[in-house]
This record gives structure tokens, C-alpha cells and sequence, in this order.
């Protein structure tokens, strides 16, 4: 009997160890090539009306156009495409309305934050998206340089955004979230984007919080900007 008990004990152990293999390491490469593959499927559809204008560069330089503002998305509606060349040439997340797990982070990949600016508007666009597992679209977050571009594509063009600084924060602290990112009370002049993930991996003691800045936005009509191009 203690030898049966033994045996059934190791093999629920080795199914255990199987299922997290699984999860932190064969699931999250499936996810994340699903979740990139299905993000460049929405931007070739997008480019269907405007041919030859997704190559990085294609845009006229120096040219500065309004940006179109969004309506805020209902949650799990995906509205845009995250694209970071320092994650590599072929990192184009889907994005989606909402935070929360079941409906944004898990299925689709990065979630907006309800209430806070749209990519372009003045005020802060803020967003979360997993380090670990499903894909883990933030998963290389502090890997970011002053200066890297975080592009946000849409039907309409491509916003871009310059990396400026990360902050460690407690899971409490949505000043984060404020228009203009921990200035209670301050009006937003500025457009920032600012990227929540959790902090240290694999655990949810604390949050990382990447910010950014407005550069330009770019119609879809004039071509991919320069910012998407590869960083060395």
C-alpha cells in the first residue's frame, strides 16, 4: 500500500512539473508567436487600402500631423497593435480594452486602462500586459533604453512614443494611472504613455512601470515611420 501511495505521489509530482514547463516556458512561446502572428494579421489588413506603406521608413520625415484621437474601447475590443523594436522585428501585440484577466490580458495580450487618455491625446495612456506567462508581452520591459520607440498602430497610423524612465512601485500606488503620471492635480499639456507589468518576475509583490513620451503620429496614408525600424 505505501508503495502504491509512493508511486501515485511521484507521478502527481511529475504531472505538476510538467504543467509548470509548460506554462513559464512551451505555453509562453506558443502564446507569444500566436499573439505576434495575429497582431501582424491586423496590420496587414489595415495596409490593404494603402499598399507598400508598412515598411519602416516609408514616411515622409519631419512631417507632423494631428493626431486622430480614438474612442475609448469597450472592454476586450482590440483597437490597436503594440510594436517595439528593441523586442525584436517581429513583436506586434494585439491591444485591447479592458484589464483584466479572463477577458484582455490572458486571451488577447495588452490591455488599456478604462478612463485614462487614448494613444495621441494629451494626458496619460496607460497600459498592463503580463511578464510571465501568456505570452508575456511585457516580459522584456526593462530591457528599455532612453529614447526607444513604443509605437502604437492603429487603422488610422502609427503613434509614437519615446521610452523615458522606469519606477518600481507598490500594487496600491495608481498615481501611476494619474494624466500626468504622480502629479496629483496637475493638467495634462503633455501626452504620456505609461506600461504596467508585475515586478520581480513571477511574483505580484510590486509593479513595474515604464513611461513615455508623445513624439508624432503618422496617417496611415503616408507610410510607416522610421521609428519602427531595428534599434542596435
Amino acid at each position: 500500500m505505501v508503495g502504491v501511495i509512493g508511486e501515485l505521489l511521484l507521478t502527481a509530482g511529475v504531472i505538476i512539473l510538467l504543467y509548470v514547463v509548460w506554462q513559464l516556458w512551451v505555453g509562453d512561446m506558443i502564446y507569444g508567436a500566436e499573439r505576434n502572428a495575429t497582431g501582424q494579421e491586423i496590420s496587414e489588413q489595415w495596409a490593404q487600402a494603402y499598399p507598400g506603406t508598412n515598411e519602416p521608413g516609408a514616411a515622409a520625415p519631419d512631417e507632423t500631423v494631428e493626431p486622430i484621437i480614438l474612442d475609448e474601447p469597450a472592454d476586450g475590443e482590440e483597437f490597436a497593435v503594440m510594436r517595439i523594436p528593441r523586442f525584436g522585428a517581429d513583436y506586434a501585440v494585439p491591444m485591447a480594452g479592458g484589464v483584466s484577466r479572463a477577458t484582455t490580458l490572458d486571451p488577447i495580450g495588452i490591455g488599456h486602462y478604462p478612463g485614462t487618455s487614448m494613444p495621441g491625446e494629451a494626458g496619460n495612456f496607460a497600459v498592463a500586459a503580463h511578464r510571465t506567462t501568456w505570452g508575456k508581452p511585457f516580459n522584456r520591459i526593462a530591457d528599455l533604453r532612453v529614447g526607444d520607440a513604443i509605437v502604437v498602430e492603429t487603422e488610422d497610423g502609427w503613434y509614437t512614443y519615446r521610452f523615458r524612465t522606469l519606477e518600481y512601485v507598490t500594487p496600491d500606488e495608481v498615481e501611476v494611472l494619474l494624466p500626468v503620471p504622480q502629479q496629483l492635480d496637475a493638467p495634462p499639456g503633455t501626452s504620456y504613455i505609461t506600461m504596467t507589468s508585475c515586478s520581480p518576475m513571477y511574483s505580484l509583490a510590486e509593479r513595474i512601470v515604464a513611461y513615455g513620451v508623445f513624439e508624432s503620429f503618422t496617417p496611415r496614408a503616408a507610410g510607416a515611420p522610421a521609428s519602427l525600424g531595428v534599434v542596435a
